[in-house]
């Protein structure tokens, strides 16, 4: 998010004009905060499962900010179908692994148990299908030797942070084709 934000000056064609957490303690607020970016937080946890109940909590604050796009990044939370469909074509997500494998969760566990010889991330458009959606851009890291869960994501994060941006800018200037890095 940081790195959206941050990416999001000059000729830049976007701006932030909200940033929205499903927990009120993510860090995320008061950077954005700092950043002089309006945000929100809706607790999901009093929701619990009624993922519907949640949104139409959230909805108010997303709508009072009228983005053009959404941009999903660390928001851990699966949407529904009709809460993804209001936003469709103005929604991204980046998801940690090179989809269409390892959608969901433990990307980088599930990708050292196969013995991939490559990892990395994928940001795409959401859908009401989990991280299925029309790939947008992707960046690749070697899986090293001794790797672990998490170095391999310190590696994938800090393309991420390349990635996403660059996607943003040309998505924000109407502009689809796909990024390779």
């Amino acid at each position: 998010m940081v790195a959206l934000a941050q990416s999001m000056t000059g000729d830049h064609p976007a701006r932030p004009c909200l940033v929205l957490s499903n927990d009120p303690a993510a860090k995320g607020l008061e950077r954005a905060a700092a950043l002089g970016i309006p945000t929100a937080a809706i607790d999901h946890r009093p929701f619990g499962k009624d993922r519907a109940a949640f949104e139409a909590a959230v909805l108010p604050a997303l709508e009072a900010a009228r983005p053009d796009i959404v941009a999903l990044a660390g928001f851990m939370r699966v949407l529904t179908e009709g809460f993804v469909n209001r936003f469709a074509g103005r929604m991204l997500n980046i998801h940690p692994s090179l989809l269409p494998k390892y959608p969901g969760l433990h990307t980088h566990a599930r990708a050292l148990e196969a013995g991939d010889t490559e990892a990395g991330c994928t940001v795409h458009e959401v859908t009401p299908v989990l991280d299925d959606g029309p790939i947008l851009g992707k960046a690749r890291v070697p899986v090293l030797p001794g790797d672990t869960p998490d170095t391999l994501a310190a590696r994938v994060l800090v393309q991420e942070h390349r990635l996403y941006p660059a996607v943003l800018r040309r998505f924000a200037a109407g502009d689809r084709r796909v990024i390779l890095i």
